[in-house]
């Protein structure tokens, strides 16, 4: 994590910054002097948000608009460097769901889930290298989803593009090695974000749902640590199972899945 107290070393890029996650981690950017550039569609949030780093993190400012065109994504880019001169870290939070019968998934959806969830991370990540290898160094924190270690059901489009995530990320570490630049693949879990009300029908887990705070400690500790994958809570025995039961036994994962939220059969 580049010093906090060094104005040249300094600038921050959070997407998805107006709720939940995003909203933690510009938060705790900020807390730590940070200069903060949010992003995300609505622009009153964002000048809550904004309201509250200024004293703290002076220089700070958002920028409104849908990273789902890349014209925008990585006009986010282009305008941090421009007006802070130069990026440090990128952390690419910006996602939409789709939990829904596979059945009833357009064409036209897929591809508005892998713009905003896929398309957008790789378009602000190429636009911020060139930047980041002047500047001798940088980091670039993807966002995923412990759905891309066990896959529920109805999350096949929203798995896919955080899979499509995953596999770029994993690609970057060694494509950058000896740059500098350094990539972080962060998985969380249930997390209490605005997600939730935002599924098309209602989820079938009705386990704990922890703070997005978590994900953005993870996110500084992932950087501060030089740690290349996290997921979120770290320790959480049903997470732990999960993954473990997925590796060892595919079949019964998929089957606790399906019992979690049943499949109707089409036409239903």
């Amino acid at each position: 994590m580049p010093d906090a107290g060094d104005p040249q070393r300094d600038v921050v890029v959070v997407t998805g910054a107006s709720s939940g996650i995003g909203w933690e981690t510009a938060r705790a950017f900020a807390a730590r002097g940070c200069r903060v550039v949010a992003v995300a569609r609505r622009e009153e949030r964002l000048e809550e948000l904004l309201a509250g780093l200024r004293d703290v993190a002076p220089g700070s400012f958002y920028l409104a608009g849908d990273l789902g065109e890349r014209a925008f994504a990585e006009h986010v880019v282009d305008e941090a460097v421009r007006r802070l001169g130069r990026l440090d870290v990128l952390v690419n939070n910006a996602a939409v769901p789709c939990h829904k019968p596979l059945y009833d998934i357009t064409a036209d959806e897929a591809e508005r889930v892998m713009r905003t969830n896929f398309f957008s991370c790789m378009w602000t990540t190429l636009a911020a290298i060139p930047s980041m290898r002047r500047a001798g160094g940088g980091h670039v924190v993807n966002v995923s989803s412990f759905a891309t270690k066990v896959v529920p059901t109805y999350e096949t489009m929203y798995a896919a593009s955080k899979f499509a995530m995953n596999g770029f990320t994993e690609g970057l570490w060694n494509d950058l090695a000896g740059s500098g630049i350094h990539a972080h693949l962060i998985h969380p879990g249930p997390i209490d974000t605005e997600i939730w009300s935002k599924l098309e029908r209602p989820s079938g887990f009705k386990g704990r749902r922890y703070p997005p705070r978590i994900v953005a400690d993870a996110i500084l500790h992932a950087i501060d640590r030089g740690i290349d994958e996290m997921v979120v809570p770290r320790r959480n025995p049903m997470l732990m199972l999960g993954r473990l039961t997925r590796l060892l036994a595919p079949r019964l994962a998929r089957a606790g899945a399906a019992r979690l939220d049943p499949v109707a059969p089409p036409g239903d």
